[in-house]
């Protein structure tokens, strides 16, 4: 085989791995596959095929026992073609070349012309191709373990207040004022209470109003419901001031307010009361009218 009618084969069979060929040309590749008087070999797809697989996208992890299976076999196809080669084309064990006599004027077709070769060159490039693609997308280990949770921050009072507050209807509000002028240690004392009905929640903001000793007393809310018997006002729960300035307190409603007309804040003994006898009232909050806040 001529080196012109070589290079015509291989560039056709590239050309079918590649990008297929037409009638025509599969015709003419026929014609000189049948004049070189050798049998087509598939190396060139195979190979186009496997690198082309190494840049598809793939979302999945190939299973592991796979993985293993599928690339020792890639191995194993490598290792025998290589022993293959071994076999038929024996190195020879003379120390010296020997020269042999020409027969023939003309040299002699080589078998193939070294099909084997191609062969085994092809299987190296499939071999590399697989390689590349199982390296990039082999199946990653993945660490089981608890997944962590992410706690959603619990608002501060502050916080729920002003959203609370920032309510355009159905909120309540009114300001705290000293119960009588004559308690000079309670004469500072300011701020508001808001309350939801449709939510059933409110706090207090408070000024003014003295750190207490909580193992002598504790303050304690009292609301004044007009669905209530003012004899027995809801109690808003209890609670503590042990810093100076500004304070905010959630209240603690043990029973539905409805319509809240008045909230009032008393000095009772650790722990609250069920029933005040009003003696020691702090502070007073009166609603001037209902969803308004008052003056």
């Amino acid at each position: 085989m001529t080196e012109q009618l070589k290079e015509s084969v291989i560039d056709l069979l590239v050309l079918k791995a590649t990008f297929g060929l037409d009638d025509n040309e599969k015709a003419h590749l026929d014609r000189l596959i049948a004049e070189a008087g050798i049998s087509e070999d598939e190396s060139f797809e195979l190979t186009a095929a496997a690198i082309s697989m190494v840049g598809l996208p793939t979302d999945e992890q190939l299973p592991q026992n796979l993985y293993s299976k599928i690339l020792a076999s890639g191995e194993d196809f490598v290792a025998s073609l290589a022993k293959e080669t071994a076999v038929e084309a024996p190195v020879s064990l003379a120390s010296e070349p020997v020269e042999y006599q020409k027969t023939f004027s003309v040299e002699p077709r080589r078998s193939g012309w070294n099909w084997l070769g191609w062969a085994v060159a092809a299987a190296a490039c499939i071999a590399l191709a697989v390689n590349v693609w199982f390296t990039q997308f082999a199946p990653q280990e993945v660490v089981k373990g608890p997944v962590p949770t992410v706690t959603p921050a619990t608002p501060t009072a502050e916080q729920e207040y002003a959203k609370l507050i920032a309510e355009p209807t159905g909120v309540v509000k009114a300001n705290w004022a000293p119960p009588s002028p004559d308690a000079k240690e309670l004469k500072d004392v300011s701020g508001d209470v808001v309350w939801s009905d449709a939510k059933q929640e409110g706090f207090m903001r408070l000024k003014g109003l003295p750190v207490n000793d909580k193992s002598k007393s504790t303050y304690q809310l009292w609301i004044f419901d007009k669905t209530q018997d003012p004899k027995t006002p809801i109690d808003g729960g209890t609670f503590d001031v042990d810093k100076n300035g500004e304070v905010i307190v959630p209240i603690d409603a043990k029973l539905k307010a409805l319509e809240p007309a008045l909230f009032a804040i008393t000095i009772e003994k650790p722990g609250g009361v069920v029933v005040s006898d009003r003696k020691r009232i702090a502070a007073l909050a009166k609603v001037e009218a209902p969803g308004k806040s008052s003056t």
